[in-house]
């Protein structure tokens, strides 16, 4: 999975830099997500290892089911393509994401709530880590009956743990050093 990484990094720094000084971030998103949804389908890749089929008829397949895409993003895929790497391209858009988001000030947060969260509520959490962490924050809530009540947010590599389960595992841990 690293190598993975590796490998997309250059290609999403690469198309970063081309939309964001074009001012198309979103359109290119949006390009790059329809892109790496169709480059994780297994017939794509088993297609994209055919050594009996072209370049061009790749292109022609990943293209055709992609959708409309720019003129740079177009050229973008013939890159990947020539140079065998069209299987990185979910990993190229993660990245894309990443920079596009830092650029933004937008942080993701995963919400595991022990019971459904209502609007008012997520509204109210996301005020509240917007204020901590001075960036907007885009939720990602699920519901997780383990916590027994509360919720548990990560941030990045930042965990707040104000569920039941996570208090009782603290204090266990702290009644245990006593």
């Amino acid at each position: 999975m690293a190598e993975l990484a590796t490998i997309a990094r250059p290609y999403a720094e690469a198309a970063f830099e081309v939309a964001d000084a074009t001012g198309k971030l979103a359109a290119w998103a949006d390009a790059l997500a329809r892109l790496a949804a169709v480059a994780s389908d297994p017939e794509v890749l088993q297609l994209v290892g055919d050594p009996g089929v072209t370049p061009d008829a790749v292109y022609g397949v990943i293209a055709g089911a992609a959708g409309e895409l720019p003129v740079e993003a177009q050229n973008f895929l013939r890159v990947l393509i020539a140079n065998g790497r069209v299987a990185v391209l979910p990993e190229v858009y993660s990245h894309f994401e990443a920079l596009k988001n830092e650029r933004e000030g937008i942080v993701d947060a995963g919400i595991a709530s022990a019971f459904p969260l209502d609007k008012a509520q997520t509204a109210e959490l996301v005020t509240g880590l917007e204020a901590r962490f001075k960036r907007k924050v885009r939720p990602h809530v699920s519901v997780d009956k383990e916590l027994i009540g509360g919720v548990k947010v990560a941030v990045g590599d930042e965990v707040i743990d104000g569920s039941v389960r996570g208090k009782l595992a603290a204090m266990a841990a702290a009644l245990a050093k006593v």
